[in-house]
């Protein structure tokens, strides 16, 4: 049997261990972070807005584990919207990446296998951390239609713009109501309406809360009707969600095929290994065997991965 199946399990010891250590690190850092905060206001140095939306700037420092999120694709500022810790997702990553590249050695050979393992690596992290953030963005423009509609009915009534915030920070739900919750906190500790809004689109990453952060702007420098402002804007963006759903329910058969599709291989694998556990043995203990698993590995996973991306390119 191949050495490098043995040593599996220490590399993967080793993996947790770093785990743990990373997970510590970042707890400290955290509580350092908001130490500081406590005491200074954070501010964030952000373009003007534009057409394209809201932007760090350029010149700004940045940190090793800045540097880290740019190759790996996740963000300090969005460390909330994943579906587990940062080094949860990129240790595990690479483990998945070690062991593809151990499958793909009879296929492909083990230099070249190896040599696909930062590619591996870096391809996984970055899709498990986009997906992340595409959920919390689908969420968050889903329910922003009715959290502009509360603000406008608040406004109505004659509470103010700021304290309309703190309305939603109580009544939105999740996670609408943690981002404008960050916003009314930041305002109780003196930054300006226009700072805590644009800093929510800038975590939020839509260009939609722009927008809102514009037209909150420009309202309260030029004066004008607010509600029928954010009424019209709301009105923009229902009918943006209404055709982003029609589009989702007109590929719900494809997408149900891809997922049928990528399933049954495994479902059926799964089977055949409790039926006849002999029988799929040979796909571990067998050389030829690993090389046929390799394959099918690589086949299914390139299929699933081709009809996704023709699904959503078809989508956006």
């Amino acid at each position: 049997m191949n050495p490098v199946i043995y040593a599996l399990p220490v590399l993967f010891v080793l993996l947790l261990g770093s785990v743990f250590v990373l997970l510590k690190l970042e707890k400290q850092q955290r509580a350092l972070s908001a130490r500081i905060a406590f005491v200074v206001t954070p501010q964030i140095v952000v373009k003007e807005l534009s057409s394209r939306g809201i932007s760090r700037s350029d010149d700004e420092i940045l940190d090793w584990k800045d540097r880290l999120g740019k190759v790996f694709g996740f963000d300090q500022d969005k460390l909330d919207q994943y579906m587990a810790p940062w080094p949860v997702i990129i240790i595990g990553a690479f483990v998945i990446a070690v062991i593809a590249s151990i499958l793909s050695a009879g296929i492909v050979g083990t230099l070249i296998s190896r040599l696909t393992i930062p590619f591996v690596w870096i391809l996984l992290s970055r899709t498990t951390f986009s997906r992340g953030e595409a959920k919390r963005k689908a969420v968050l423009l889903n329910q922003f239609p009715d959290t502009l509609g509360l603000i406008v009915r608040a406004v109505r009534v004659g509470i103010p713009v700021t304290e309309s915030l703190r309305v939603v920070a109580k009544e939105a739900p999740e996670p609408t109501k943690s981002e404008f919750f960050k916003v009314a906190d930041q305002i109780n500790i003196g930054t300006s309406p226009d700072q805590a809004l644009r800093e929510l689109a800038l975590r939020s990453g839509l260009p939609e809360y722009g927008f809102f952060a514009a037209t909150l702007t420009l309202q309260a420098q030029t004066g004008g009707g607010l509600t029928e402002t954010l009424e019209l804007l709301a009105d923009v963006i229902r009918k943006r969600v209404a055709m982003k759903a029609r589009g989702y329910a007109l590929s719900a058969e494809a997408r149900t095929s891809s997922m049928v599709l990528g399933s049954l291989p495994v479902l059926t694998g799964l089977m055949l290994a409790i039926l006849s556990p002999e029988y799929m043995g040979l796909l571990i203990t067998d050389k030829t065997g690993n090389l046929v698993l390799g394959a099918a590995i690589l086949s299914l996973v390139t299929g699933v991965f081709t009809m996704q991306m023709i699904i959503r390119k078809s989508l956006s």
